[in-house]
């Protein structure tokens, strides 16, 4: 069994690799999850509204669960396979480890939520430390152990290449379809 070489070149180019493109993506993921939140805030709005009607305002303090809906909302997308928000994902970004590139622990994502939190109300420009630092990480990134990639320079770094679609079971080469496996 042989240690693996650390060769310096091909882990920048790997680190460029998971990162370029990153800061404009987690921009543009942000309107779009802010959009996405603005549609649940209304949508629950308008639920507790009509409720605390039915109930002659007696459902008004239901109002106050309003303000943890951003926290859920990005706790949520962090524990689902897709782990990242939904603009995230749909700008092709997402949240691993830092340690391993694995899947964030409920602790990890319940930092990084909260961590972003506190960003936010003390003020946007704290989340500039991601155009200074290498790996374009924010405070919260850092403070959870959590880092956020591009989800196809995953894929790649992970399984050594592009994706094999057409390898069957066992990385066995099958032109029939369903990797040579007899239909069901």
């Amino acid at each position: 069994m042989s240690i693996p070489v650390y060769n310096p070149a091909t882990a920048l180019m790997e680190e460029e690799l998971l990162t370029s493109g990153l800061l404009t993506r987690r921009v543009f993921a942000w309107f779009v999850d802010l959009f996405l939140l603005g549609i649940l805030f209304k949508t629950f709005w308008l639920m507790m509204a009509a409720f605390t009607v039915l109930t002659f305002g007696f459902g008004a303090p239901l109002f106050a669960l309003l303000a943890f809906l951003p926290t859920l909302y990005g706790f949520i997308s962090l524990m689902t396979p897709m782990q990242a928000s939904p603009g995230q994902a749909l700008f092709g970004l997402i949240v691993v480890r830092d340690a391993d590139l694995g899947p964030p622990t409920p602790l990890q994502a319940l930092v990084y939520i909260i961590g972003y939190t506190v960003t936010m109300m003390l003020g946007v420009v704290w989340t500039f430390v991601a155009v200074l630092t290498s790996r374009h990480r924010t405070l919260h990134d850092m403070l959870s152990g959590l880092l956020v990639v591009r989800r196809s320079a995953l894929r790649i770094k992970l399984t050594g290449g592009a994706p094999r679609w057409n390898m069957g079971p066992g990385g066995t080469q099958s032109s029939q379809p369903g990797g040579g496996r007899p239909y069901a």
